[in-house]
C-alpha cells in the first residue's frame, strides 16, 4: 500500500483526468448544440422548398389530367407580355403607404427570405416595400391556406395585445 503522499498524488491525477474529461464533454456538447442549430436551419429550408414544390407538383398533376381530358385544346403560358411597350408604363405611378422603419425592415427581410423574390433588384424590392399596406386580422383568422393559389403577398407582423387596466 502506498504512502499518504502517493495516494494524494494519485488523487490529483484522477482529478485532473476528470477535469479533462469534463472539458471534452463541454466541447462535445457545444458542438452538438451547433449541429442541432444547423439541422434546424436546414429543416426550415427543406420545409420552405417542400411547401413550394408540393403545390407546384399538385398543379402539374392537375394540369396533366386536364390535358389528357382535353387533348385537342392547347394552351400557352408566358411570364412576360407578348406586346410590351415601355411607353405604356411611363404614366403608371405605384401607390405609397407610409410605414415605420421597423415595418419596412420586416417586409424587406421577408422578401429577401423568399426564394422567388430574393433575386429581385434592390429598387424593385424597395418599390414592393413602399406599395405594401397594413391589413389587420383578428386572432385565429385564416388568412391563406397552404396550397391555395393566390395573387397577394403577405408579411405577418404579430402585434402584442395590451391588457386592459
Amino acid at each position: 500500500m502506498g504512502t499518504l503522499r502517493d495516494l494524494q498524488y494519485a488523487l490529483q491525477e484522477k482529478i485532473e483526468e476528470l477535469r479533462q474529461r469534463d472539458a471534452l464533454i463541454d466541447e462535445l456538447e457545444l458542438e452538438l448544440d451547433q449541429k442541432d442549430e444547423l439541422i434546424q436551419r436546414l429543416q426550415n429550408e427543406l420545409d420552405k422548398y417542400r411547401s413550394v414544390i408540393k403545390p407546384a407538383t399538385q398543379q402539374v398533376h392537375k394540369q396533366t389530367e386536364l390535358q389528357e381530358q382535353q387533348r385537342t385544346k392547347r394552351q400557352a403560358i408566358s411570364a412576360e407580355p407578348t406586346a410590351f411597350d415601355i411607353q405604356d408604363l411611363s404614366h403608371v405611378t405605384l401607390p405609397f403607404y407610409p410605414k415605420s422603419p421597423q415595418s419596412k425592415d420586416l417586409i424587406k427581410e421577408a422578401i429577401l427570405d423568399n426564394d422567388f423574390m430574393k433575386n429581385l433588384e434592390l429598387s424593385q424590392i424597395q418599390e414592393i416595400v413602399d406599395c405594401m399596406y397594413p391589413v389587420e386580422y383578428g386572432k385565429d383568422s385564416c388568412i391563406i391556406k397552404e396550397g391555395d393559389v393566390g395573387s397577394l403577398v403577405y408579411v405577418m407582423e404579430v402585434m402584442e395585445e395590451t391588457a386592459a387596466v
